[in-house]
């Protein structure tokens, strides 16, 4: 332990903010002045940071047995200093350590139950009926839970949630009276958007029965009820019936899990009509071969956010795509997007701990709602920073359906609605939203 202590120390010496830690018996290492300071209760909490096990701090500040004071972004800027290793590229060295990793991730790609469409309906609502309210806390009015599109350097939250939203519409080049269906629609700022915008006929589905219930009363305030539809189901229940035009997904493949990413995009395929598209956005592994983030950060996120969530590289998951017959027709990484997204979402729950506190009591108790506070203060931070570090990313995915019709489209052998060229996604794109261009119509906002 003094052998530990004293490289603790020294790598203390070394952040860029100051931080101090006062040791269970009372003794304070660091800066006398720090902007963060660690009270530790327990010696193995002190242990995973000598080591640089941050996810097990983090379970332990969740848990109590760590106290933190001081703020997100100063934690964060230490926490990437006491990294020993990178968590995106954690493989292990020594032959035997490569072994149990390597059976680890074959039992993540064959872990099917886990993702048994109950099983896959609890862990959702786990996380996403926590409260609507504490949601409302931190995201923007239109409640989009997902990486935004900063256009423009100077663009606020609300705006750059409404800039991906358009972003999406265009690349799926959405027309007046098109079947569009949204997989995991969260509380329905896309659907709303494309049906209120574009003039589609619009479908949402999730698991979450607070996003359905709030998006059923918008839909109803809106006046939306004869061309807006919000499901509770999975999307393997959902019928084929007729084959949708264009459909989304945001931030939902992570939920599907490895042994179901096969099945996830071949439904996908039989959900599309031939020479339809279809937008995949969501977080990749930063790595290729890490079946999850190291430094006890992957586990930290299954065991307090997302039960059940895991992440593929890109490379893989076009892979998957390809197995399912789609085409991929372009490819965009908002990675910085999205750390800028989660850093305005937790300075947002940062400058409204006191009402986040007070709402997350009335819901589950005051003793679980300072827990689930915890949790989310580390997880929005840490995600934040894992962002800006490559430690993962964020792909816009655009594919095509081919109706094997070498005539489809307005380019020669294009198979699909895809021109093949990106000039309509970007074309007239001013700070106005929604924008109209001829190639990919918009209705006046209603």
């Amino acid at each position: 332990m003094k052998h530990l202590l004293h490289t603790l120390e020294g790598r203390l010496a070394t952040l860029p903010v100051p931080i101090a830690l006062q040791l269970p018996a009372g003794q304070q290492l660091g800066a006398p002045d720090p902007a963060v300071t660690l009270r530790f209760h327990d010696r193995m909490a002190l242990v995973a940071l000598a080591t640089g096990e941050l996810g097990n701090v983090g379970a332990a500040i969740v848990e109590g047995r760590v106290a933190l004071e001081g703020g997100m972004r100063d934690l964060m800027a230490a926490a990437a200093g006491l990294l020993t290793r990178d968590p995106a590229r954690d493989w292990p060295q020594r032959w035997w350590q490569r072994l149990l990793a390597w059976t680890r991730v074959r039992a993540l790609a064959t872990r099917t139950l886990a993702h048994a469409m109950a099983r896959d309906a609890r862990q959702v609502q786990f996380h996403y009926d926590l409260s609507d309210d504490f949601y409302a806390l931190w995201l923007d009015p239109r409640r989009v839970y997902s990486c935004a599109y900063f256009r423009t350097p100077d663009m606020a939250l609300a705006q750059a949630q409404e800039a991906k939203l358009d972003h999406i519409c265009r690349k799926l080049r959405l027309r007046a009276g098109e079947r569009f269906l949204d997989i995991g629609a969260g509380w329905g700022g896309l659907l709303l958007w494309a049906a209120e915008h574009y003039g589609v006929d619009a479908t949402g589905i999730t698991l979450s029965h607070n996003q359905h219930a709030h998006v059923q009363r918008l839909i109803q305030a809106q006046g939306l009820q004869g061309r807006v539809r919000m499901l509770l189901c999975d999307y393997r229940a959902l019928p084929v019936g007729q084959p949708f035009d264009k459909i989304a997904s945001v931030g939902m493949f992570e939920h599907v899990g490895r042994a179901q990413m096969g099945r996830y995009f071949a439904t996908l395929a039989r959900l599309l009509r031939p020479g339809g598209l279809l937008l995949n956005h969501g977080i990749t592994a930063g790595a290729v071969d890490n079946a999850g983030l190291g430094a006890g950060m992957g586990d930290f996120i299954e065991q307090y956010i997302f039960p059940g969530g895991e992440l593929l590289h890109v490379s893989a998951v076009l892979h998957h795509m390809a197995r399912a017959g789609l085409e991929m027709v372009d490819t965009e990484n908002l990675r910085p997007h999205y750390a800028r997204t989660l850093w305005a979402w937790s300075d947002r729950l940062e400058a409204r701990l006191p009402a986040a506190r007070q709402v997350l009591a009335a819901q589950s108790g005051a003793g679980q709602g300072d827990k689930v506070l915890r949790a989310y203060r580390l997880y929005l931070a840490g995600s934040a920073l894992g962002f800006e570090r490559g430690w993962m990313a964020l792909h816009q995915i655009l594919l095509a359906q081919p109706d094997g019709n070498a005539g489809t489209g307005t380019m020669p052998g294009a198979q699909s609605d895809y021109p093949f060229m990106r000039d309509y996604i970007y074309a007239a794109q001013g700070n106005a939203l929604p924008c109209s261009t001829d190639s990919s119509p918009a209705l006046a906002p209603t």
